[in-house]
């Protein structure tokens, strides 16, 4: 089952323009990224802004903790445990933030 949702590019994510957005509760994407942490701090900053709650995660972060019971098991605890108190300090966010640095997008889901 997959959501259509619109996208962007990162250069059509204007402020204007993701103002609406957020104001309108909306869910987006935004594609062909080069520079993930730039856009992720600006879509961040409209959100709060309109004094909204986000979450910002990797998206197939749970890929990486599949590894966790490799040889490298510890690395893997420490990643769960970080996951765990980074979804604890922004419980029920207004908006999660999915950040695919592979595919070069930005995935922003309206959640409430």
């Amino acid at each position: 089952m997959s959501i259509d949702i619109q996208k962007f590019t990162a250069d059509e994510i204007t402020l204007e323009k993701l103002d609406t957005l957020v104001m309108r509760r909306e869910s987006f994407q935004v594609v062909a990224v080069s520079n993930i942490g730039a856009v992720v701090e600006k879509i961040e900053g409209r959100i709060e802004k309109a004094d909204l709650k986000c979450r910002v995660y990797s998206e197939y972060r749970s890929a990486s903790m599949a590894a966790s019971f490799s040889p490298a098991a510890l690395f893997g605890i420490g990643s769960a445990l970080a996951i765990g108190v980074h979804n604890l300090a922004t419980f029920n966010p207004d908006y999660e933030i999915g950040k695919n640095k592979v595919a070069g997008t930005v995935t922003v889901l309206y959640k409430k």
